[in-house]
């Protein structure tokens, strides 16, 4: 059973980034001669999705809360990501003598166990604002913070309110001023860090202030340091941020380009740092400076036109007008632009899609290519052995890069050999060479061994790499 995937898991990396994305553009120098192969790998590439036993591109694609990814099992295989809030009201209760947080891990395991029992990795973000919601912690108040309840019964804390701003219900907003939030909400991302950064579990953290942590309290006037962090609180955090989120990639919302919250895009101290950036409407009907308005591409601007190189772009698709998220992966697209235009323009690593479920759109198939058609897309462009070494040429052939660490390795009898390197940061249409060391000879399917492993792939998981039709060359 095992062969039978690896042989059609050959086939199907073949097939999807030769096929679909740049037909007959690398298996023959004889394009009329190539065809034959590309159908036969097209006619196993849909039983190699079928028999895998996880997502197909992980760190990327079209992502789903978990109600819906629990709710739709045969997408499973479909994606490899789900977004999930939380508040760190729900993980602590209390505070040591010294200040420190009391935090209980146990609903966020619970949280990320599920997701990677469907072979996923989440994406989380914590937030303290949310316009209307209910949360269990404080009953019967709706749009309550995510505030812990220590906090909030300290006598001197005093949370400021607006009834129904941007008409998105009634919404709390933390209290800024107070030495003790500043103070709790370092200790507590930490703390966060120091257990979950390494952990295969998470994928991406985003993180903000505002209304869902989203960098606006779009209907209410924002006031520093009272609703709204100070600029001084931001610059600390997010350089305490930068120094301790060291193996997952973390993003602030596009909203951050505006002077009145925040300094991120005018402070080359602060732009400097590796934060990636989310937008949460893409692809609505003004998105891009062409469509109108461009709100959203003047903020990705404000951010530089090459920051996707260095760090992740991802989102969410907009809920403007319901047939956004229900019609963004129809073939001919939103409001004049294809899915595949929109991922390719911004760099698009993975954007939230949580609503495409309830049109026609999203199919296991459709999400899979919308998966390939955004983020990294590896192919081994060349091999040749050199004695004892085998050295192996990578293509990315994708739209952005992959931002996590990734190395290049074979399994032996004796262990698994991996290449020094790695291939995060490798850019689109650029390739990376890699040397694999062998006690002897390498074997003679050494090409077809090689996989791309990370100390981030949840077990079972594999980062597809595309294999030209081509025997491994040997130097003389």
């Amino acid at each position: 059973m095992l062969f039978l995937f690896t042989l059609r898991a050959v086939y199907y990396t073949t097939v999807w980034y030769n096929y679909s994305m740049h037909p007959f553009s690398s298996f023959s120098q004889d394009k009329e001669k190539q065809l034959p192969y590309t159908l036969v790998a097209a006619a196993l590439w849909w039983s190699a999705v079928v028999a895998s036993a996880a997502p197909t591109f992980p760190f990327k694609g079209i992502v789903l809360w978990p109600d819906e990814a629990r709710d739709h099992p045969e997408l499973a295989d479909s994606i490899s990501l789900e977004f999930s809030y939380v508040t760190p009201s729900s993980l602590v209760k209390d505070a040591n003598p010294d200040g420190s947080p009391v935090i209980d891990w146990k609903p966020l395991e619970k949280l990320l166990d599920e997701i990677a029992s469907r072979g996923h990795q989440a994406i989380l973000r914590f937030r303290y604002a949310y316009p209307g919601e209910n949360l269990p912690e404080f009953p019967g108040k709706r749009g309550a913070t995510g505030i812990p309840k220590y906090i909030k019964a300290l006598p001197d804390y005093r949370e400021t309110f607006s009834q129904n701003p941007g008409g998105d219900g009634p919404t709390y907003y933390p209290d800024w001023s107070h030495p003790t939030l500043a103070d709790f909400t370092m200790r507590f991302f930490r703390a966060f860090a120091e257990r979950y950064d390494a952990d295969p579990r998470l994928a991406f953290l985003e993180v903000g202030f505002g209304h869902w942590g989203e960098y606006h309290t779009h209907g209410t006037e924002v006031k520093l340091g009272k609703n709204f962090p100070s600029k001084a609180f931001q610059k600390s955090f997010l350089e305490m941020l930068a120094g301790v989120m060291r193996e997952t990639p973390w993003l602030v919302s596009i909203d951050a380009a505006q002077t009145k919250y925040s300094d991120l895009a005018d402070n080359p101290e602060l732009t400097a740092l590796p934060f990636g950036l989310f937008d949460d409407s893409f692809m609505h009907e003004k998105h891009d400076i062409a469509q109108g308005e461009g709100w959203n591409e003047q903020s990705w601007r404000r951010f530089g036109a090459d920051r996707w190189r260095r760090v992740p772009c991802g989102g969410e698709v907009s809920y403007y007008d319901k047939r956004d998220q229900r019609e963004f992966l129809s073939p001919k697209g939103l409001y004049g632009v294809t899915w595949k235009q929109a991922a390719g323009k911004y760099h698009i690593t993975f954007m939230i899609g949580n609503d495409s479920v309830t049109g026609k759109f999203a199919t296991p198939k459709r999400l899979l290519e919308a998966a390939a058609e955004c983020g990294y897309a590896f192919r081994l462009a060349s091999a040749r052995t050199e004695g004892n070494v085998l050295i192996a040429k990578i293509a990315n052939d994708g739209v952005a890069p992959l931002y996590h660490d990734a190395s290049l390795a074979v399994e032996t009898p004796n262990g698994e050999i991996k290449a020094a390197g790695t291939l995060a940061g490798l850019l689109p249409g650029e390739t990376r060479a890699f040397r694999l060391e062998f006690p002897e000879s390498p074997p003679k399917d050494a090409t077809q061994r090689l996989r791309i492993v990370s100390p981030k792939l949840l077990s079972g998981a594999a980062i597809p790499l595309a294999r030209e039709l081509a025997t491994c060359r040997q130097s003389r």
